[in-house]
């Protein structure tokens, strides 16, 4: 029972998740919304299969039932999202739609999470730049390096920041 019952949510999913990729443009809809997407455009598909062409219609079903996820997914974009389903706007991110602030929020956290990532890489940078100065200053101290060589090292380390 269990089993039946995860094949048909993974057949739903995939159903759904075909569906959002035949049309273009960005989708970000929660799990649950593809497969409810994609159950709903198999089950249909089905039943509208078996009342034309009887039970053995089961092929026809399927791409049926693909056609109509097709279809419940460009309703969805049209009428809930409220945006274009063909031309340069449907490849916009939408406004609007079941997923979409949480989304915003996951998406700016992890940039969040990249910009913090960046500047502790850019500190740390610093830091090893600091301390190569520091040392050939000691080596211009010793008279290891001339002016003119400590002052081209370090035009040269300082132009890496």
């Amino acid at each position: 029972m269990f089993g039946t019952v995860i094949a048909v949510m993974t057949i739903g999913f995939v159903t759904g998740a075909l569906a959002r990729l035949a049309v273009p443009g960005p989708d970000p809809m929660p799990a649950w919304l593809t497969i409810a997407i994609g159950l709903t455009g198999s089950i249909s598909g089905g039943a509208i299969a078996v009342a034309i062409w009887g039970r053995k219609a089961t092929s026809d079903a399927s791409l049926l039932g693909f056609g109509i996820a097709i279809l419940l997914v460009l309703a969805y974009r049209r009428f809930y999202q409220r945006r274009a389903v063909i031309g340069p706007d449907a490849l916009k991110f939408p406004e609007r739609g079941v997923g979409i602030e949480r989304f915003r929020e996951r998406r700016e956290k992890i940039l969040q999470t990249l910009r913090q990532q960046q500047h502790a890489q850019s500190q740390q940078r610093v830091s090893e730049i600091n301390e190569q100065i520091r040392k050939l200053g000691e080596l211009h101290d010793e008279g290891v390096l001339t002016d003119e060589e400590f002052e081209t090292k370090k035009r040269e380390l300082l132009g890496q920041i």
